[in-house]
């Protein structure tokens, strides 16, 4: 996916904080004050999305797994929708301690939660539950999939986190880099870079800035996943004709036996 300047001005991608709000480590991607506001040097932007682009393609393309990780008001159906187009987890309610940590616990809970979906919430009678337990048993089951649904697919550690505000994410960002794994964000002017391993910078508040820098990091893992697929099958492809191949050896050497 190429994106234009165009696209970018288009969606707020150069706005950044107010002044006044702002990390001097961000200094070099701001291009100029205007009034009390930062402006982005979306040239820099491009940039930076091409090289996200590049490296989050290749760690789908080895298998890897994207963590998408937003929030905040404007990034959570951005998030939910994008990574649900590319079959990929996601948190876009509340970050949950530990999540990725002490997964064992997580696994515990999301457990817990299969458990209360296998429950009949309209026919009382067949659940040995009274209607207040019911209730009480929804509350816990709809609690749940609001803060775990996302990850509910997520068997191991994933390769790699695209967030919504590193600020705002802190405890993802943190626990991530306890793990070892890279952390790709938007960058805008209030952030800290040395926090993010692949980084863009670009506005975070904005609805339609999340939207376009979101679906381009979507994009790269759509084309991670083709390339993965192709190595599965000509991987496939390969066993079969050594397969094959066996076969006919196997076969050649009954009939020389035979022939002896």
């Amino acid at each position: 996916m190429e994106v234009t300047l165009k696209q970018m001005l288009d969606a707020g991608v150069h706005f950044g904080h107010q002044t006044s709000r702002w990390n001097p480590k961000m200094k070099k991607y701001i291009f100029e004050k205007k009034g009390d506001t930062y402006i982005i040097d979306v040239t820099q932007t491009i940039d930076m999305v091409n090289e996200a682009h590049a490296k989050i393609k290749k760690i789908v393309a080895n298998g890897g797994i994207v963590l998408f990780v937003g929030t905040k008001t404007q990034a959570r159906n951005v998030i939910s929708q994008n990574a649900e187009k590319v079959g990929m987890p996601y948190v876009n309610e509340r970050w949950i301690g530990g999540l990725l940590t002490n997964y064992k616990t997580i696994s515990s809970r999301l457990g817990r939660l299969a458990e209360l979906e296998e429950i009949d919430y309209d026919n009382p009678q067949n659940t040995g539950h009274t209607k207040k337990e019911l209730l009480l048993l929804r509350r816990e089951k709809n609690k749940l999939e609001l803060s775990l649904g996302g990850v509910r697919s997520m068997t191991r550690t994933p390769a790699v986190l695209w967030i919504v505000d590193t600020n705002k994410e802190k405890l993802a960002v943190d626990e991530a880099h306890k793990l070892g794994i890279p952390v790709a964000a938007i960058l805008d002017t209030n952030c800290d870079p040395d926090m993010v391993d692949i980084p863009i910078a670009g506005n975070d508040d904005s609805t339609m800035s999340v939207e376009l820098l979101t679906s381009i990091i979507a994009d790269a893992v759509k084309e991670g996943q083709e390339v993965f697929q192709s190595h599965v099958r000509k991987s496939e492809e390969k066993d079969d004709k050594e397969t094959l191949d066996s076969a006919a050896i196997e076969k050649g050497l009954k009939e020389a036996v035979k022939e002896n």
